[in-house]
């Protein structure tokens, strides 16, 4: 595995493509830290500076965590990219729902170019979203002592002194841009660097969080002058390494279904004969469900804000719904489930697949083609997504059974890399990217990261983008910025911290 990272060096494209995708992630981490127009810096790096020493046993939120998962940051800081990729991931699943529901968007999927259509009306949902959310994000900046991500801020000072319309209106354009924004980069990285540009995005700003989480265990576990919890850290580090082979493992399981095709001649060539096979993954909808759950449970606390800010039923409600309360992983397990179900019934289409193994002469063995076909692909899809929809339950309520044993929060900043979302982004995106990079060197004739079989997933995505890789003299071009951008920043730190 050494050698093979080792190789990734020695091919030209493949190098292009990892520096240009670096290159792209630090604008990404900068623009984080570039705080909104109107927005008082000295506010938001007290309270920062605040927030680091904070105590671990302190709730995130279950929602307050989904939040920072998707902004990296920005949120809390108030930067420009605030919202994050949420709004593109939002209008793509609106979109897919869409398209396997309405029968028009279904056939203009499948007509040349029909993808290209559906991509653009993503992007114009997209900004529409951002728009509304926008509005929202500036609203409550002007009274941020009411945000869960933002609570004890007000002691530090006003956040924006002057919220009249027109900083209203500067900052809503300031955060659809760099909502754009992230949502171009995204783009250039899935054509021209490596691995899936969104997913990335999600995963730098994932691990964004990882310093500040290993501090916060470091204080708590070795800090606490006490053996139980130095055992219990060295049996969450074990854990750890558990659940993560758990997750890579049915993340990659699959069921193959052997499909015959039937021999056909033509002239003096004989076609088919040959059994291939038909992989129907276990996890199927992957991280879905757990986004759709948490938005579905975001909605409740912040109607129950807005309408009902002084009722003690409402604040208890709202404690158990967005605090990492007991109700929001009950409800949300629960969610994942259903929606598993749901997103395999709207994606995977057995009818489909039956008519066109039909159509090609291909047929399942002890299986009659047409009905008989899509009835049994749909009967084993069943019993494969009840294994997903439980892993994927499990996965998500995990925290809180490791936080009871060590005494933290189920929301707490060092529990979020014990499962949900956080594990399986990270686990998808790092098999993706290495998927892909062991094709290259597979395609170059150098060793891939296993010696024996390869990994499971799709091998066609570098070999079949159109793009190429990105130009050299643009991959110079951006860590020169990026270089005089660290140097400018470093200067003006040291010059604050003299001054």
């Amino acid at each position: 595995m050494i050698s093979a990272f080792a190789n990734t060096w020695k091919i030209p494209e493949l190098r292009d493509r990892i520096l240009f995708t670096l290159a792209l992630i630090v604008i990404i981490r900068l623009g984080v830290h570039i705080t909104l127009p109107g927005v008082d810096a000295s506010v938001i790096k007290a309270y920062l500076d605040s927030v680091q020493n904070a105590d671990p046993t302190n709730p995130a939120g279950g929602i307050t965590a989904m939040l920072q998962v998707f902004s990296g940051g920005g949120l809390q800081q108030a930067g420009i990219f605030a919202l994050g990729i949420m709004p593109y991931i939002s209008a793509s699943i609106m979109v897919q729902l869409m398209t396997a529901v309405v029968p028009k968007l279904s056939r203009l999927a499948r007509e040349d170019g029909g993808r290209q259509k559906i991509t653009q009306y993503t992007r114009y949902i997209t900004i529409a979203i951002a728009l509304v959310q926008g509005f929202f994000v500036a609203k409550t900046l002007t009274d941020p002592g009411n945000i869960p991500y933002m609570q004890g801020i007000e002691k530090f000072g006003t956040l924006v002194p002057n919220p009249d319309i027109w900083w209203f209106t500067l900052t809503i354009i300031t955060i659809v841009a760099g909502t754009v924004l992230l949502m171009w980069i995204g783009d250039q990285i899935t054509e021209k660097g490596i691995g899936n540009g969104t997913s990335i995005i999600i995963t730098v700003n994932i691990i964004a969080a990882l310093p500040g989480a290993l501090i916060q265990a470091w204080n708590y576990f070795v800090k606490g002058n006490s053996a139980y919890l130095s055992i219990m850290m060295v049996v969450m580090i074990a854990l750890l390494l558990f659940v993560i082979a758990a997750t890579i493992a049915l993340t990659q399981a699959q069921r193959r279904i052997a499909v015959q095709y039937a021999k056909r001649v033509v002239g003096r060539k004989q076609f088919g004969g040959q059994t291939q096979y038909l992989p129907l993954k276990v996890n199927y909808a992957g991280v879905m469900p757990i986004i759709f759950a948490t938005a579905v449970l975001s909605l409740p606390p912040m109607m129950l804000q807005w309408f009902f800010p002084d009722a003690a039923w409402a604040k208890n409600l709202y404690a158990q719904l967005s605090g990492g309360g007991t109700g929001y992983y009950i409800l949300g397990g629960v969610g994942i489930f259903l929606f598993s179900y749901f997103w395999v019934a709207m994606m995977f289409q057995p009818s489909q697949i039956a008519e066109d193994l039909k159509r090609n002469g291909g047929y399942i063995p002890g299986v009659r083609p047409g009905k008989p076909t899509a009835d049994f692909l749909d009967f084993t899809m069943a019993r494969l997504t009840f294994a997903g929809a439980i892993f994927l339950a499990i996965v998500f309520v995990l925290p809180v059974g490791v936080g009871k044993a060590v005494g933290l929060p189920p929301g707490s900043l060092v529990l979020q890399f014990f499962g949900g979302t956080s594990l399986l982004i990270m686990v998808g995106v790092v098999l993706d990217v290495m998927r892909q990079v062991e094709t290259q060197l597979l395609q170059k004739h150098y060793d891939g990261f296993l010696r024996k079989g390869k990994l499971k997933g799709r091998y066609d995505r570098l070999a079949n983008a159109g793009g190429g890789s990105a130009p050299k003299t643009a991959i110079v071009f951006l860590w020169v910025v990026i270089a005089i951008i660290i140097v400018v920043g470093g200067t003006i730190v040291i010059y604050n911290k003299t001054h």
